[in-house]
Protein backbone atom coordinates (compact mmCIF):
# COMPACT_ATOMS: atom_id res chain seq x y z
CA UNK A 1 0.00 0.00 0.00
CA UNK A 2 1.21 3.47 -0.83
CA UNK A 3 -0.12 6.89 0.10
CA UNK A 4 -0.20 9.17 -2.91
CA UNK A 5 -1.93 12.34 -4.09
CA UNK A 6 -5.16 12.09 -6.03
CA UNK A 7 -4.79 12.38 -9.79
CA UNK A 8 -7.02 13.13 -12.75
CA UNK A 9 -7.71 9.41 -13.35
CA UNK A 10 -8.99 8.86 -9.79
CA UNK A 11 -12.24 10.77 -10.22
CA UNK A 12 -14.74 7.90 -10.55
CA UNK A 13 -13.21 5.76 -7.81
CA UNK A 14 -12.78 8.73 -5.46
CA UNK A 15 -16.40 9.75 -5.97
CA UNK A 16 -17.47 6.16 -5.26
CA UNK A 17 -15.40 6.14 -2.05
CA UNK A 18 -16.93 9.49 -1.09
CA UNK A 19 -20.45 8.08 -1.54
CA UNK A 20 -19.62 4.90 0.41
CA UNK A 21 -18.18 6.72 3.40
CA UNK A 22 -20.96 9.32 3.41
CA UNK A 23 -23.18 6.47 4.63
CA UNK A 24 -20.93 6.40 7.74
CA UNK A 25 -21.22 10.21 8.04
CA UNK A 26 -17.56 10.48 7.01
CA UNK A 27 -16.28 12.72 4.23
CA UNK A 28 -13.77 10.96 2.00
CA UNK A 29 -13.05 14.01 -0.13
CA UNK A 30 -12.06 17.16 1.72
CA UNK A 31 -12.05 20.88 1.30
CA UNK A 32 -15.78 21.51 0.97
CA UNK A 33 -16.00 19.12 -1.97
CA UNK A 34 -18.68 20.10 -4.47
CA UNK A 35 -19.79 17.51 -7.04
CA UNK A 36 -20.45 20.33 -9.53
CA UNK A 37 -16.85 21.55 -9.38
CA UNK A 38 -14.69 20.28 -12.23
CA UNK A 39 -12.40 17.49 -10.97
CA UNK A 40 -9.29 19.29 -12.22
CA UNK A 41 -10.23 22.37 -10.19
CA UNK A 42 -10.78 20.23 -7.09
CA UNK A 43 -7.33 18.64 -7.52
CA UNK A 44 -5.76 22.09 -7.87
CA UNK A 45 -7.51 23.24 -4.70
CA UNK A 46 -6.30 20.18 -2.76
CA UNK A 47 -2.76 20.81 -3.98
CA UNK A 48 -2.94 24.48 -2.99
CA UNK A 49 -4.16 23.48 0.48
CA UNK A 50 -1.06 21.30 0.93
CA UNK A 51 1.07 24.37 0.17
CA UNK A 52 -0.97 26.56 2.51
CA UNK A 53 -2.28 28.68 -0.37
CA UNK A 54 -5.79 30.08 -0.80
CA UNK A 55 -7.02 28.51 2.43
CA UNK A 56 -10.70 28.87 3.23
CA UNK A 57 -11.55 30.46 6.56
CA UNK A 58 -10.83 28.00 9.37
CA UNK A 59 -8.64 25.72 7.27
CA UNK A 60 -4.95 24.96 7.85
CA UNK A 61 -2.37 23.60 5.42
CA UNK A 62 -3.07 19.89 4.94
CA UNK A 63 -1.76 17.06 2.80
CA UNK A 64 -4.51 14.85 1.38
CA UNK A 65 -3.45 11.42 0.17
CA UNK A 66 -5.24 8.29 -0.99
CA UNK A 67 -4.23 4.79 0.03
CA UNK A 68 -3.53 2.83 -3.14
CA UNK A 69 -3.26 -0.95 -3.28
CA UNK A 70 -2.37 -2.22 -6.74
CA UNK A 71 -4.14 0.72 -8.40
CA UNK A 72 -7.26 0.60 -6.22
CA UNK A 73 -8.15 3.30 -3.70
CA UNK A 74 -8.81 1.62 -0.35
CA UNK A 75 -8.79 4.68 1.90
CA UNK A 76 -7.35 8.09 2.53
CA UNK A 77 -5.44 10.30 4.93
CA UNK A 78 -5.48 13.99 5.69
CA UNK A 79 -2.40 15.26 7.49
CA UNK A 80 -2.90 18.71 8.97
CA UNK A 81 0.39 20.61 9.19
CA UNK A 82 -0.75 22.55 12.26
CA UNK A 83 -3.68 22.72 14.63
CA UNK A 84 -6.23 25.48 14.98
CA UNK A 85 -8.74 25.57 17.84
CA UNK A 86 -11.20 23.31 16.02
CA UNK A 87 -8.60 20.68 15.13
CA UNK A 88 -7.09 20.85 18.61
CA UNK A 89 -10.51 19.93 20.00
CA UNK A 90 -11.91 17.57 17.35
CA UNK A 91 -9.84 16.55 14.38
CA UNK A 92 -6.20 16.39 15.37
CA UNK A 93 -3.25 16.26 13.01
CA UNK A 94 -4.27 13.13 11.11
CA UNK A 95 -7.65 11.98 9.87
CA UNK A 96 -7.96 8.72 8.00
CA UNK A 97 -10.63 6.44 6.64
CA UNK A 98 -10.96 3.08 4.92
CA UNK A 99 -13.66 2.14 2.45
CA UNK A 100 -16.11 -0.40 3.92
CA UNK A 101 -15.11 -3.31 1.63
CA UNK A 102 -11.46 -2.92 2.64
CA UNK A 103 -11.82 -2.82 6.40
CA UNK A 104 -10.22 -5.39 8.69
CA UNK A 105 -7.28 -6.02 6.35
CA UNK A 106 -4.81 -3.79 8.21
CA UNK A 107 -5.09 -0.83 5.83
CA UNK A 108 -6.09 1.66 8.54
CA UNK A 109 -2.99 0.79 10.56
CA UNK A 110 -0.77 1.17 7.52
CA UNK A 111 -2.42 4.46 6.52
CA UNK A 112 -1.82 5.88 10.00
CA UNK A 113 1.73 4.49 10.16
CA UNK A 114 2.70 6.10 6.85
CA UNK A 115 0.87 9.32 7.77
CA UNK A 116 2.95 9.60 10.94
CA UNK A 117 6.14 9.37 8.87
CA UNK A 118 4.87 12.18 6.64
CA UNK A 119 3.88 14.24 9.69
CA UNK A 120 7.41 13.85 11.06
CA UNK A 121 8.73 15.17 7.75
CA UNK A 122 6.50 18.22 8.20
CA UNK A 123 8.11 18.93 11.57
CA UNK A 124 5.31 17.53 13.73
CA UNK A 125 6.99 15.80 16.67
CA UNK A 126 3.85 14.61 18.42
CA UNK A 127 0.61 14.12 16.48
CA UNK A 128 -2.85 14.42 17.94
CA UNK A 129 -5.17 11.71 16.61
CA UNK A 130 -8.80 11.44 17.67
CA UNK A 131 -11.70 9.05 17.19
CA UNK A 132 -15.23 8.66 18.46
CA UNK A 133 -15.29 6.87 21.78
CA UNK A 134 -17.45 4.10 20.35
CA UNK A 135 -15.13 3.49 17.37
CA UNK A 136 -13.30 0.48 18.81
CA UNK A 137 -11.56 -0.31 15.51
CA UNK A 138 -10.04 3.16 15.23
CA UNK A 139 -8.95 3.29 18.86
CA UNK A 140 -7.16 -0.07 18.38
CA UNK A 141 -5.43 1.25 15.26
CA UNK A 142 -4.28 4.39 17.07
CA UNK A 143 -2.98 2.40 20.03
CA UNK A 144 -1.23 -0.07 17.71
CA UNK A 145 0.59 2.87 16.14
CA UNK A 146 1.81 4.10 19.52
CA UNK A 147 -1.06 6.33 20.54
CA UNK A 148 -0.96 7.40 24.17
CA UNK A 149 -4.46 8.02 25.49
CA UNK A 150 -4.94 11.55 26.82
CA UNK A 151 -8.63 11.78 27.63
CA UNK A 152 -12.22 11.58 26.44
CA UNK A 153 -13.99 14.85 25.81
CA UNK A 154 -17.69 15.45 25.37
CA UNK A 155 -18.39 17.77 22.48
CA UNK A 156 -21.37 20.08 22.26
CA UNK A 157 -23.23 17.66 19.97
CA UNK A 158 -23.09 14.87 22.61
CA UNK A 159 -20.25 13.09 20.79
CA UNK A 160 -17.68 11.49 23.06
CA UNK A 161 -14.22 11.83 21.51
CA UNK A 162 -11.07 9.89 22.44
CA UNK A 163 -7.82 11.88 22.17
CA UNK A 164 -4.39 10.31 21.67
CA UNK A 165 -0.88 11.65 21.15
CA UNK A 166 1.63 9.75 19.03
CA UNK A 167 5.33 10.56 18.83
CA UNK A 168 6.25 10.71 15.17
Amino acid sequence: MILRPLNIDDKDEALQAHAELALDDFSFLLGAFDENEPWKNYLERVSATSRGEDLSNGYVPATFLVADVEGQIVGRSSIRHELNDYLRERGGHIGYGVRPNFRKFGYATEILRQSLIIARGLGIESALVTCDDDNIGSSKVIEKCGGVFENIVELEDDVMLRRYWILT
